[in-house]
């Protein structure tokens, strides 16, 4: 298509996109006004709050969990939408080799999503709360902002989500030809050492045993794909290799 075409194209694309995201989002605030899951939410730090509950600090903090809640789950409801308007985007520039690589790949991403996510609510948010309730000691007495610990749900939650994410990334450009197995693997070094250190920051606090929680799967998952690059590399040689000998 011509240029102009192209950008009418993504126009389209993303208007549509939009149009997902804005549905999400009303299913998102009908599930966070209709159904009580600020309850479900606090149910990992009930433990600690020694028979109180989370403190409002401003009236309107109620109103901006449930809206926070709600993008939430919108954003969730609404990325298999997006991703398949990205697909239909680019699918038509796309060999018929890289269209059977892009189908596993947004079904990989979305599965390595809610792994993240899982892995941060059931392991890794219980032992951060544990070690943030250790440090209070007798001397300190815990009056917990709902605001502040549903905006850690949110940020740890999603920063776990996106962090999985990173070595689907890795085999999709090796994929397409654009990074090499060789180079990744000899990065590892580089690698381990942004592994460690993303998960530092994504951590809350000085919990080591969150950076560990984070930091080890990540690494697991680099070295997998690596080894799928090295899969993809030798079946791309092999194919290469029946077609010039068909050719000849």
């Amino acid at each position: 298509m011509p240029f102009l075409d192209h950008l009418e194209e993504l126009r389209w694309r993303i208007i549509y996109s939009l149009i997902g995201i804005l549905i999400g989002v009303t299913i998102g605030l009908v599930v966070a006004f209709k159904f009580d899951v600020v309850e479900l939410l606090q149910a990992p730090i009930h433990d600690y709050l020694h028979g109180r509950k989370l403190v409002v600090l401003n009236p309107m903090d109620a109103f901006s969990i449930r809206i926070q809640i709600a993008f939430v789950i919108g954003l969730a409801a609404a990325a298999p939408i997006v991703a398949y308007q990205l697909w239909a985007f680019m699918s038509p520039a796309l060999h018929k080799p890289e269209k059977r690589i892009m189908i596993p790949v947004l079904v990989s991403a979305l599965v390595l999503f809610m792994i993240g996510v899982a892995m941060s609510w059931f392991i890794v948010l219980p032992m951060s709360l544990r070690w943030l309730d250790g440090l209070m000691g007798t001397s300190l007495e815990p009056m917990i902002a709902a605001s502040e610990y549903f905006g850690l749900v949110t940020n740890l939650c999603l920063a776990f989500g996106a962090a999985f994410e990173l070595p689907l990334l890795l085999v999709a450009l090796s994929a397409l030809g654009i990074v090499s197995a060789r180079a990744l693997n000899k990065s590892r070094k580089f690698a381990v050492l942004f592994i460690w250190a993303g998960a530092a920051i994504i951590s809350p606090g000085d919990a080591v045993t969150v950076t560990i929680a984070l930091a080890v799967p990540l690494y697991l998952l680099y070295e997998l794909s690596v080894a799928i690059a090295y899969t993809i590399e030798r079946r791309r040689a092999a194919r290469k290799a029946r077609e010039e000998l068909a050719a000849a």
